[in-house]
């Protein structure tokens, strides 16, 4: 087995990131580019997990890619927590912070708040292996609530959690008991159903092995990584993306989980800006962004897109921010562009 090349590339994204549908792996399937083994809820793609048993489990499976692809899981955040395990071959890996090239052995962990790639932007050959569990957790300061068919003994359990909340370390490198608990998970799927005992035990043998490698490994925990100040990073992190939504103070701490009183402590300590204020600037951004690169969209288009109520309001708040109204800003812009052609 070879360690996984996890050297880190800076990577900045301005793609927006959706709930993982998995749709390019089920068209590939279906147009018989690769070969799957899986079981899953809702989307994800496999036969159907039945409702009343291992609730907590989304999705498990296999994939065989043979040959390269013209797919690759796009930006997207999963529902649960995601282990995948590389089998054989390699395959392109990216968080939002930094890219990898898995090979064999390369065992990736995502929380459901860390949008993720897989593909350079395609697929290339390579056998992985995966399973997605929900632990009742979409931000980093909510407590992780494990499956009762767990058999790991509560301090294992308490072990684990520090683990995975602490350290939001993607890439790790597979021992032999880790190796061999992941190849044993596809079996539970032989001849097209789920034998669900021998699903429970396999996951449980994958975390039992994951607990060991990665205390074996010693790591620093990083308990900022499940505070309330984390969560709202990332919320204001994604906050420029989401600048058409009708945002108020109580649904951005709503969304955050947090008390109004401490998420605008939190924010003004973040950006030196009340959470108003931030997104009216934001949105200010956005709409100059706009006014200067997109001369199809109009001043009323470009107003409503980045979340203003009126136009009126828009160009109150533009010309208090850039001291002249959107369209004076427009057409700055335009001859400035004439100047230096």
């Amino acid at each position: 087995m070879s360690r996984p090349d996890t050297t880190a590339v800076e990577f900045t994204s301005s793609e927006s990131y959706v709930a993982d549908s998995c749709e390019p792996v089920k068209l590939a399937v279906a147009n018989g580019q690769i070969e799957i083994t899986a079981a899953g809820r809702g989307a994800y793609p496999g036969v159907p997990l039945p409702d009343d048993a291992l609730p907590e489990l989304t999705s498990v499976g296999a994939w065989n890619v043979a040959r390269a692809q013209d797919w690759g899981l796009d930006w997207h955040r999963n529902e649960g927590l995601e282990l995948t395990f590389v089998a054989a071959g390699k395959l392109d890996f990216a968080v939002s912070t930094s890219s990898h090239v898995l090979r064999r052995g390369g065992v990736t962990i995502t929380r459901p708040w860390q949008p993720h790639r897989v593909g350079g932007p395609n697929v290339t050959p390579s056998r992985l292996i995966w399973v997605i569990l929900d632990l009742g957790v979409q931000r980093p300061n909510q407590p992780w609530v494990w499956p009762s068919w767990l058999l790991l003994d509560r301090d294992a359990q308490e072990r684990l959690t520090r683990l995975l909340r602490g350290i939001e370390r993607p890439v790790w490198d597979a021992d032999a008991e880790l190796v061999r608990a992941f190849e044993r998970l596809p079996r539970s799927l032989a001849g097209g159903r789920a034998n669900m005992s021998q699903l429970a035990l396999g996951i449980n043998e994958v975390l039992v092995a994951l607990l060991d490698v990665m205390e074996r490994e010693r790591p620093i925990l990083d308990s900022r990584l499940a505070s309330s100040e984390r969560t709202i990073e990332l919320f204001l992190h994604d906050l420029p993306h989401r600048l058409a939504e009708p945002w108020t103070l109580e649904t951005m701490s709503a969304a955050c989980g947090i008390g109004r009183t401490r998420f605008a402590h939190y924010v003004h300590a973040l950006t030196n800006l009340s959470p108003v204020a931030h997104l009216r600037l934001l949105r200010v951004e956005q709409a100059a962004r706009l006014l200067a690169g997109n001369p199809a969209l109009s001043v009323t288009d470009i107003c409503f897109s980045c979340g203003f109520s009126s136009t009126q309001y828009f160009a109150t708040v533009f010309r208090a921010e850039r001291h002249v109204s959107p369209l004076e800003y427009r057409m700055a812009t335009r001859a400035r562009e004439a100047r230096g052609a």
